[in-house]
């Protein structure tokens, strides 16, 4: 039993040092073949798109044959393969498509991994937190040290690299035993009854506001830092303080959940948003930037906890998995969309320190909403 959970918390640190690889270092690399900030947007948002559709497909196949590692090991050995072409390549036309089916291949096996993760965590009646900290840890790491080597071996590295987490990876989910995939089902009624109730209309509002900024931060942090003389081992330093800051408030969560409401931590958090952007946009140098990303754990982390409490607080248990998953689709797909597309058009008309200033104004917009809703809501669940 100890051996099963150790491959699988080395599944998650090299599964999500694989994950760090495509989406901290994917901008960078387009940059280094030549692909402009508007044109890294729309393969980004093109990207984000194909994963709205993919993740829902790739879960139903995962419930349709009652397993979760036969379909992560399809998704996985997928990935390795689409990735090593992808960077690789320098073709406009062809780097497009790679992106794309990286995004049907690799970005689903991360709900995947999340839900193989909590059904072993609850088999062998530990906590959910004690495996998906290792996967947190590898983030931080690959980002460092993918950073490094690409700096002083050249981006060509980067294929290799990928080769070698991926391979690791594959290996160690190989040896780990399955774990049935299960869903519940709404119908068509309960479905559109669950979007018209306002509770919930306004709270999706608001985690689209918050995470535009959030996932256009993603999208360029890397061309931001080069654009101001950065290094690609400065990306990789951010994206490593960034991930180190996620494992220290995601070990605090629960407590800093329990002394105060959902609603007002995400006012908190939107508001520190604000001010990290800001303080981006108005940075002297790259190095400013980097430094700036510790403040990842304070904003996104304390964001998305609360925001996931607060999801399951006003909605109905028989919606709870419906509400996560558009809950998802809202965070990872439809503000990725907009804010790589239009972050990417900003960036190049204007440069980063704009584009950042923007980004602070959706962040202070989703604040004063959610301050609103502070008043106006109570934490109450709404009733079916």
């Amino acid at each position: 039993m100890k051996l099963g959970i150790q491959n699988l918390r080395a599944y998650n640190f090299f599964y999500f040092s694989l994950l760090s690889i495509f989406i901290s270092f994917l901008p960078v690399y387009l940059t280094f073949r030549g692909v402009s900030p508007g044109e890294i947007g729309m393969m980004v948002g093109f990207g984000s798109f194909v994963g709205i559709l993919s993740q829902p497909f790739w879960g139903m196949v995962s419930d349709k044959y009652k397993t979760i590692k036969r379909v992560i090991l399809l998704t996985l050995g997928a990935s390795i393969a689409v990735g090593m072409f992808l960077f690789t390549m320098d073709h406009f036309s062809l780097l497009f498509l790679l992106v794309g089916a990286m995004y049907f291949f690799l970005l689903p096996t991360d709900p995947l991994t999340e839900s193989l993760n909590y059904r072993k965590a609850q088999e062998h009646q530990i906590s959910f937190g004690s495996i998906r900290t290792f996967g947190a840890i590898g983030y931080a790491t690959a980002s460092l040290i993918i950073g490094w080597t690409v700096d002083q071996l050249g981006m060509d590295r980067l294929a290799w690299l990928f080769l070698g987490y991926g391979l690791l990876a594959f290996v160690f989910i190989l040896v780990v035993s399955d774990a049935p995939a299960s869903s519940k089902k709404l119908s068509k009624q309960e479905l559109k009854q669950f979007f018209f109730y306002p509770k919930t209309l306004q709270f999706f509002l608001l985690v689209l506001i918050a995470a535009t900024p959030h996932r256009t931060n993603d999208s360029f942090l890397g061309v931001f830092v080069l654009s101001l003389g950065g290094s690609t081992g400065a990306v990789g330093q951010a994206w490593f303080l960034a991930a180190i800051s996620e494992v220290a408030f995601f070990a605090l969560s629960a407590r800093i959940l329990q002394k105060w409401s959902e609603i007002k931590l995400i006012t908190l958090a939107t508001a520190l948003y604000t001010i990290r952007y800001v303080l981006c946009a108005l940075a002297p140098s790259a190095e400013w930037v980097v430094y700036l990303q510790f403040t990842q754990g304070v904003t996104f982390v304390i964001f998305y906890t609360a925001t996931i409490q607060y999801l399951y607080r006003i909605i109905p248990e028989e919606w709870k998995a419906t509400g996560q998953t558009v809950l998802a689709v809202l965070f990872f797909g439809i503000s990725g969309i907009i804010g790589s597309i239009a972050g990417g058009w900003v960036f190049q008309q204007f440069g980063g320190g704009t584009l950042y200033m923007a980004m602070a104004a959706f962040s202070l917009i989703a604040c004063g909403y959610s301050m609103t809703l502070w008043k106006s809501q109570s934490t109450g669940v709404v009733k079916p």
